[in-house]
């Protein structure tokens, strides 16, 4: 597999295989791209950032407060397009996700908007 680190600016390309019971990642010009590497190649996860429909019409953006499984993305995305928010919310108010299996805070990150 060969991917990007994104740990650091330098941007390394790494490349990660499995030898028998170990991850090898080659490319890392740090430690930190070490750890990177084996984390994707084992279970990768993602912070979600995506836009929040508030009842005023307006959208503010938002993230999940840690990264989740990369497999359940969708199943965030969707659960935030389907919300729909008081339109007093600021930077920093938190909400919590009900997805199962997934323990997870929305944070509003930006202001309110006039909606696309």
């Amino acid at each position: 597999m060969n991917t990007i680190c994104i740990m650091c600016p330098m941007g390394c390309g790494l490349e990660i295989e499995k030898v028998g019971d170990e991850v090898r990642v080659s490319g890392n010009t740090c430690k930190r791209g070490e750890a990177y590497g084996k984390a994707e190649f084992i279970h990768p996860v993602r912070t979600v950032t995506t836009l929040v429909k508030l009842e005023d019409g307006s959208v503010a953006s938002c993230k999940t407060d840690a990264p989740v499984p990369k497999e359940r993305v969708s199943d965030v995305v969707a659960y935030i397009g389907a919300l729909t928010l008081g339109k007093d919310v600021k930077i920093g108010d938190r909400f919590h996700a009900h997805l199962d299996g997934l323990d997870t805070d929305i944070i509003i990150t930006g202001t309110p908007t006039s909606g696309c």
